[in-house]
């Protein structure tokens, strides 16, 4: 038969009705639902029933065929048909007559193919459908939802009951297999619930996560606590149904041009509603996944018993011991559970108690415990008494496991019970790529990490409430350091801190931002930096927990925001604002003498009359870390000295990014020749490192500074050059250069702050810009963060002096254009 025969009988049976009738389901009915999908399913259902009995028919006449049957598997099989979903069909035989099955199959899979509809087919007699899913574990799972669709019922029948047969007989060797497919998975994938971009099938957490829980139930080896799972699986589903129909292609992934569209398909505010409800459902899973697979571990444990022993121990299963751990808390089984006399209903602090022992034991937290805590235990009282406070304490300050314990509280809503201004952060999405975790878990996570500093600070307390705290207020409006100061002050009252505890918490969360944006944003050698952050932070107590709440929030948002370089300028500005709480005066960086080097280098650059570098690894230990601990690159300090002249800035900011060198930190300064010596040199220190590879030869970079400073040196076209073949920046989007002038940030300079996206030769258009607005740079401080730069210039008049307030906004308005230009 060939295949136009195929496909005009295939019209007989109606697809082109089929296809209309499928449109309309789609773009006229109502929202992504369960019953869109169920729809979708019947009509498909339908339809291939009716492609199946007019191609039985025209084969065997009016009796049809017998012994075949066609069977919907997989995701079609639990009538989850999305827009785009593959339609996952078995022609299942008795091997009787192969020929005329064949002929069947063609009738069946070329209207499907014709259709444009993604098919996954295969046509098997019995015997081979169960050998193939022994060999197969993922062929195994998608016949566990095998469905009857058209043909004999009873080959259907027999066929899942023994699929299902084997998979219960096979359990103790196949859900050890299943685990390691979801693990290696999730590996590839990353989790759902944190991801800006998930794949909602694939990540951990998502619908395949859900499908293996199916099959763990369906094995009777073990079950997944069931309240929410289906509604969470159903979300997932709704949302890729929506997903489809705005990309039109069959892709599981959440893209961020999607999102927006998904949201309105969905009836939801904005894209982040979208992505919290996504994240909120994946999290359900994953904890899900977690309980389930831990039950699967004990129960294959507990099987493993060899008989004999079994017999030794008078041939029963002996009692587990139950150990105890703290008051109404036991350990039993490798998990932490309440003792038999524990009563939560008298005990308010039992569920601090319990999370805090499972915390300290490293042990999982019972999530039957969990749940009689959550539906028993009464409110604590306001203020909280002492032994609260301190359990909440031992929980935070307990390291990695704290992170296990705490969504097991999460899951049954006991976290917002203790803390109601949770809910606002709870799943929420953090649209910037620096951040790899949502809103609450990176506080759990800076939790975590202070837990690694409590030996660094006076008061641990303080430093791990304060960590869980810091970024409270972004469930609010406007600066979220301002809403959550006023939240700390709310939660530490509660807690119970004394109202000096209470201010101090206040601060930390307040300014927590502090030390690493004036660090890395502000010349550390300017009095006014140092006396600001003095006056903010207060006492040296406040300042050392603040030091190490900056490196626990930033090591725990993501490795994009931390490095050697960052600690070293953060430890740099605590040993000097230190110094002022001491009662000692910043040094006048007027008075700074140049050191016998860069002394050196000007009376070289005076000498030649051109310009004279000299590179130089900085290596230093890690801030606060043990001497064993090694040392870290800190970058490259670059010194260089050309006689004064204008266009030093741009000239060497473009050579630099010619040679794919990233500017750190950097600082210019005229210096006064020794006396008997004429004229001034121009004084660069810079910190610089190689974007990738090694760095390049002194002689090369002077070379190129030569000429890109005598005009021979096309640098704007070299760069042109890169920027058009800059792969990060095609198709990019991203929002205009914003630059602002900060008011009273020095006595010394006019401060320029500079938010714009990274690109090469970023360095070189503004200081071309500033060169051309005729004003001086005193000193950079570049910060880059993730795609963004955040770079702030110290600046003056020609004569040296800050710049008055009308000038200064007219200069930050021409950077501006010319960085959108």
């Amino acid at each position: 038969m060939t295949r136009t025969d195929v496909t005009t009988e295939a019209d007989d049976a109606g697809p082109g009705g089929y296809a209309a009738a499928r449109l309309r389901l789609l773009t006229e009915g109502a929202r992504s639902g369960p019953s869109r999908r169920e729809a979708l399913a019947r009509l498909t259902d339908d339809w291939l029933d009716d492609l199946f009995s007019a191609g039985a028919e025209k084969l065997r006449g009016a009796a049809g065929i017998k012994g075949v049957a066609l069977v919907a598997v997989g995701g079609y099989g639990r009538g989850e048909l999305s827009p785009r979903s593959d339609l996952d069909l078995l022609l299942l035989h008795d091997g009787s007559d192969e020929q005329a099955v064949a002929a069947l199959a063609d009738r069946l899979w070329y209207p499907v193919w014709d259709l444009g509809l993604a098919l996954d087919h295969s046509v098997r007699t019995h015997a081979e459908a169960r050998r193939t899913a022994g060999e197969d574990l993922k062929v195994q799972l998608g016949l566990l939802d095998a469905r009857h669709l058209a043909g004999d019922a009873g080959l259907t029948a027999a066929l899942r009951s023994a699929v299902l047969a084997d998979w219960r007989n096979q359990a103790p060797k196949r859900l050890p297999e299943l685990r390691e497919l979801c693990a290696e998975r999730a590996e590839r994938q990353g989790e759902l619930q944190y991801l800006l971009e998930p794949d909602l099938k694939e990540a951990r957490g998502g619908l395949r996560d859900a499908t293996a829980l199916r099959a763990v139930a369906a094995s009777w080896l073990a079950d997944a606590p069931r309240e929410g799972l289906a509604g969470a699986r159903r979300r997932l589903l709704d949302v890729r149904d929506a997903l489809h129909l705005a990309t039109g292609r069959a892709t599981d992934r959440l893209a961020l041009q999607e999102q927006d569209q998904v949201a309105e398909e969905l009836g939801l505010l904005d894209a982040d509603t979208l992505l919290r409800q996504v994240y909120e459902s994946a999290r359900l899973i994953s904890y899900a996944g977690d309980v389930t697979w831990r039950e699967v571990g004990r129960v294959l444990r507990s099987r493993s018993m060899r008989p004999r022993l079994r017999a030794m121990l008078g041939g029963g299963r002996p009692a587990a011991e139950r150990t105890p751990l703290a008051e109404g808390v036991v350990e039993h089984e490798g998990e932490v559970v309440l003792a038999r006399t524990a009563r939560p209903e008298r005990d308010p602090v039992l569920p601090l108690r319990a999370a805090a022992a499972a915390a300290q034991a490293g042990l999982p937290l019972s999530p039957h415990a969990v749940r009689r805590l959550a539906e028993a235990v009464r409110p604590l009282p306001a203020p909280w008494p002492a032994e609260a406070r301190e359990q909440l304490v031992t929980l935070l300050g307990s390291g990695r496991p704290t992170v296990g314990v705490w969504e097991a509280l999460e899951a049954e809503g006991l976290v917002t019970r203790l803390l109601p201004d949770w809910e606002r952060v709870r799943c929420r999405p953090q649209r910037n790529a620096v951040h790899l975790w949502t809103v609450d878990r990176h506080l759990v996570e800076t939790a975590v990490r202070a837990s690694e500093l409590t030996r660094r600070v006076h008061r641990p307390d303080l430093l791990l409430v304060a960590a869980l705290l810091h970024d409270i207020g972004k469930g609010w409006p406007g600066d979220h350091s301002v809403a959550g100061e006023t939240i700390a002050r709310d939660v530490a009252a509660r807690v119970g801190f004394d109202p000096a505890d209470a201010a101090v918490l206040v601060t930390l969360v307040r300014h927590h931002l502090l030390l690493v944006e004036t660090a890395t944003r502000r010349d550390l050698d300017d009095p006014a930096t140092v006396r600001a952050v003095a006056e903010a932070v207060g006492t040296t107590g406040t300042l050392e927990l603040l030091h190490a709440l900056t490196e626990a929030d930033a090591l725990a948002t993501g490795p994009a925001a931390w490095s050697a370089w960052r600690g070293s300028l953060v430890a740099d500005l605590v040993k000097r604002v230190s110094a002022v709480l001491a009662g000692e005066a910043p040094p006048d960086p007027e008075d700074a003498a140049p050191t016998a080097e860069q002394e050196r280098l000007a009376l070289e650059a005076h000498r030649t009359g051109g310009p004279v570098l000299a590179l130089r690894a900085q290596t230093e230990p890690a801030p606060d870390t043990e001497p064993s601990a090694g040392s870290e690159p800190l970058g490259v300090e670059l010194l260089v000295a050309v006689p004064d002249q204008p266009g030093v800035l741009p000239a060497v900011a473009g050579v630099l990014a010619t040679h794919r060198l990233t500017v750190r930190t950097a600082e210019l300064r005229a210096l006064t020749l020794p006396d008997g010596v004429e004229g001034s040199v121009l004084l660069l220190d810079w910190r610089v490192a190689a974007e990738y590879g090694s760095l390049p030869q002194a002689g090369r970079l002077r070379a190129d500074l030569v000429r890109a400073l005598d005009g021979t040196l096309d640098v704007a076209g070299r760069l042109a050059e890169r920027d058009a073949a800059y792969p990060r920046r095609r198709g990019l989007l991203a929002p205009p250069a914003r630059v602002t002038v900060a008011p009273a940030a020095s006595h010394l300079a006019t401060v320029i702050e500079v938010r714009a996206q990274d690109a090469p030769g970023l360095l070189f258009r503004i200081g071309h810009a500033l060169e051309k607005a005729g004003v001086r740079v005193r000193s950079a401080h570049v910060s880059t963060l993730g795609a963004n730069a955040v770079d702030a210039f110290y600046v003056t008049g020609p004569e040296g002096a800050p710049l008055p307030g009308v000038e200064a906004g007219e200069v930050a308005g021409v950077l501006e254009e010319a960085l959108r230009g």
